[in-house]
């Protein structure tokens, strides 16, 4: 896949959400990760993030172990709630800085690659998107009793 300037649709992340996903990728070397990351609203955020309230704010990441063994026997990712996670993060301990044909895709993309210190953003074809990371924290989940 050949990469292109950052000229799509930004991509917005917090803070919390993107450390989290660096410091996972610090842990995890040399392995590779793949995660689904899931976005909430920017209108349910407390904080006025100067963007359209149904634009998504990249906010939780599910992580690959829940629900690992019905998938791998049966291919069924259990880690996911349904309708969830349009976007992935993935590591590449080797590089390169760009998404492969070996890559797990989704509408959004983020990518970290050594030295770890920050992420790239790319649509499921590869071309780099703008990544912007925004100082709020998503609204806080309870599960209903």
């Amino acid at each position: 896949m050949t990469r292109a300037d950052a000229d799509g649709v930004p991509v917005y992340a917090t803070r919390g959400l993107v450390e989290m996903l660096l410091e996972r990728a610090v842990d995890a070397e040399p392995s590779r990760v793949n995660a689904v990351l899931d976005a909430t609203p920017a209108g349910e955020f407390e904080t006025d993030l100067g963007v359209d309230p149904e634009t998504p704010i990249l906010s939780h990441v599910y992580l690959p172990a829940a629900g690992r063994a019905v998938s791998d026997v049966f291919g069924v990712d259990l880690g996911t709630p349904a309708g969830r996670g349009r976007a992935r993060f993935l590591t590449h301990p080797q590089g390169p800085a760009e998404l492969t044909r070996r890559d797990d895709l989704a509408g959004v993309v983020l990518l970290a690659v050594p030295p770890w210190e920050e992420l790239l953003a790319f649509d499921r074809r590869g071309r780099r998107l703008p990544l912007t990371v925004v100082d709020a924290e998503p609204p806080a989940e309870s599960v209903p009793e």
